[in-house]
């Protein structure tokens, strides 16, 4: 088995299971264990310094009580929820499967549950999330940014992934995600697309060409470039030519890199229908 892992946070969501099954792929294709986290979020304290002085120590004992219980209460679900995605992440074909519970902020665990990770999955939305609006999780962008290795944004529900479309704006760090992609087991066997957003169809094909020096491909390639507003017209390539994956570098020079900063990233993960993996 090859050294490394797959990190696939988990909180129970109607995500968990895609999220679950994504990292199976994954560690499929690298022959490495997946490792399923949960973590139990800081839970705000009552204002305790504001209590009388001759009711703090009855108040205080029952807060004590309370916190524990609920402590207790939630280490046991969590527990049943990476069971849970242990299950399905062994049935999904993950060679080998892990479980990790945590205390305290996701980021500031981040860094650690990254080291020897190949991958980070996370799902679009969390358990907290308003269904009936448009958003994503609150932590997904906050994720994105701070990781340091590469990031998979699970979609709603797992389907076979046979194509996959680069999203290619000449920078630096596309150009990377090209040649990281060259000489990975992830994408073997895959059909790719590259994709470039620009008006000037001079300077879309001078990226294509860039593109395809920077790949070592053997097998076929759809090289394309199309118009507008990056979000949209990516999001509309993708369900026109049934892509089942979506890669892209993690920082751009162009009219992308808004992609993955600010409000946009939003609209591009919310646009596509499709995992989205962000590659550094």
């Amino acid at each position: 088995m090859a050294v490394g892992k797959v990190v696939a946070l988990v909180d129970g969501s109607i995500y968990s299971t895609s999220v679950c099954e994504h990292s199976a792929w994954i560690a499929k294709r690298y022959d490495v264990p997946v490792e399923l986290v949960h973590v139990i979020g800081r839970r705000e304290q009552a204002p305790r310094d504001l209590l009388e002085e001759s009711d703090r120590g009855e108040l205080l004992e029952k807060l004590r009580e309370v916190d524990g219980k609920r402590s207790e209460l939630m280490e046991a679900m969590g527990e049943a929820i990476l069971a849970e995605a242990a299950g399905i992440a062994t049935g999904a074909g993950a060679p080998e499967v892990h479980r990790r519970l945590r205390h305290g902020d996701l980021l500031d665990a981040l860094h650690e549950l990254e080291v020897d990770a190949r991958c980070l999955v996370v799902g679009k939305r969390g358990a907290a999330a308003d269904f009936a609006k448009s958003h994503l999780g609150s932590n997904i962008e906050r994720v994105v940014r701070a990781s340091r290795v590469n990031v998979m944004v699970a979609n709603r529900s797992f389907a076979p992934i046979k194509r996959f479309l680069v999203a290619y704006d000449g920078g630096r760090s596309a150009t990377k995600a090209l040649e990281l992609i060259s000489r990975s087991p992830l994408y073997d066997h895959l059909q790719l697309h590259i994709l470039t957003v620009s008006g000037n169809k001079a300077e879309a094909e001078k990226r294509l060409e860039q593109a395809e020096d920077a790949l070592n491909w053997s097998g076929k390639v759809v090289f394309d470039h199309v118009d507008g507003e990056p979000e949209k017209a990516i999001a509309d390539y993708v369900e026109d030519h049934c892509i089942d994956l979506l890669v892209m570098g993690a920082y751009g020079h162009s009219r992308v890199r808004n992609l993955l900063v600010g409000s946009t990233t939003s609209q591009m993960m919310l646009s596509c229908k499709v995992p989205v993996l962000v590659v550094r």
